[in-house]
């Protein structure tokens, strides 16, 4: 679902919206927040006031995707940037998504060999 084959962009809102909002709500918080198309495939990130719940949405070529989900202890680890949209890594938002601390998670460079064979 959230990574069919290849990188995902993955766009955090760094403040909270209103978790009431649906699927309709946060694709136009796509547009308004992001300024991007909430159909372009990349993955968007969402926290409720309380920390320790998150919404996830993104387009999979057949529908929208909304995730919701509640950490039963602990709270997520949010960016400080407080108002604004930052990226994370498809490594990243797996910590995140975890309920770990996504800030450790490196992401590895990207190597190529210099001659082929």
């Amino acid at each position: 679902m959230l990574g069919q084959g290849g990188p995902v962009k993955v766009y955090v809102a760094t403040r909270p919206v209103d978790f009431r909002k649906g699927i309709d709500g946060l694709a136009l918080a796509v547009q308004e927040m992001f300024g991007l198309d909430p159909f372009c495939g990349a993955v968007f990130v969402f926290r409720a006031k309380r920390a320790d719940r998150i919404k996830i949405l993104v387009w999979d070529q057949t529908g929208m995707v909304l995730v919701h989900k509640r950490l039963e202890g602990g709270k997520f680890v949010w960016p400080q940037v407080r108002d604004g949209v930052m990226r994370l890594s498809s490594a990243q938002l797996a910590a995140l998504f975890e309920g770990l601390d996504w800030r450790l998670v490196r992401p590895e460079r990207v190597r190529r060999p210099l001659v082929a064979g």
